[in-house]
């Protein structure tokens, strides 16, 4: 690894709920969108995006990590519903959502307070969300809107939680390579 690292915390999909979400990722592919879609290797819900970190920085947030985590057991989320971000009238990412859930909740705002500590900015209006797709211009967004409201209310499935990841993102030209830098078991 190099000094500096881009780099966030997250939560992978469980493998068995991706064929729905790849299902639904190729419903959205028929239309003539100009959208750069997320490779099923790449989804993942973020709790924390740090952006560049130095090697020192890891083992803080690793340590605030871990003295959040010690509090909590697995838990299961339900994998539910579609939206977009900022808003469906300007679609910028079209995002699978997850259930309300207190465990996830407080789990990120715990980890939240930790990071503040360190000197990362609090979220300020954390929503968790799987990212499919990115709208790159306006081209048949009425069409998109409608398949958004389609999944709006849509059940993909449930997981659990038992890990949460560090991991550490590179830039390319074909989109980022996701490496885990540490494992973090609830």
């Amino acid at each position: 690894m190099s000094d500096n690292i881009r780099s966030f915390l997250a939560i992978e999909v469980d493998k068995n709920l991706l064929n729905k979400i790849n299902t639904i990722e190729d419903d959205f592919k028929q239309i003539d969108a100009n959208i750069k879609y997320v490779p099923s290797k790449n989804m993942h819900f973020t709790l924390k995006f740090f952006g560049n970190i130095d090697l020192e920085m890891i083992d803080k947030i690793s340590k605030s990590i871990e003295k959040v985590i010690k509090n909590y057991e697995p838990f299961g989320l339900k994998i539910k519903g579609s939206g977009a971000f900022p808003n469906e009238k300007r679609i910028k990412v079209i995002w699978i959502g997850i259930e309300e859930n207190p465990e996830l909740k407080s789990l990120q705002k715990e980890l939240d307070h930790e990071f503040n500590k360190l000197g990362f900015n609090l979220e300020r209006n954390y929503i968790s969300h799987l990212t499919i797709g990115r709208m790159k211009s306006g081209r048949n967004k009425n069409q998109v809107q409608n398949k958004i409201k389609k999944y709006r209310d849509y059940e993909i499935g449930d997981m659990c939680v038992r890990k949460i990841y560090l991991k550490k993102s590179t830039l390319t030209p074909n989109g980022p390579i996701y490496e885990n830098i540490k494992e973090f078991n609830l």
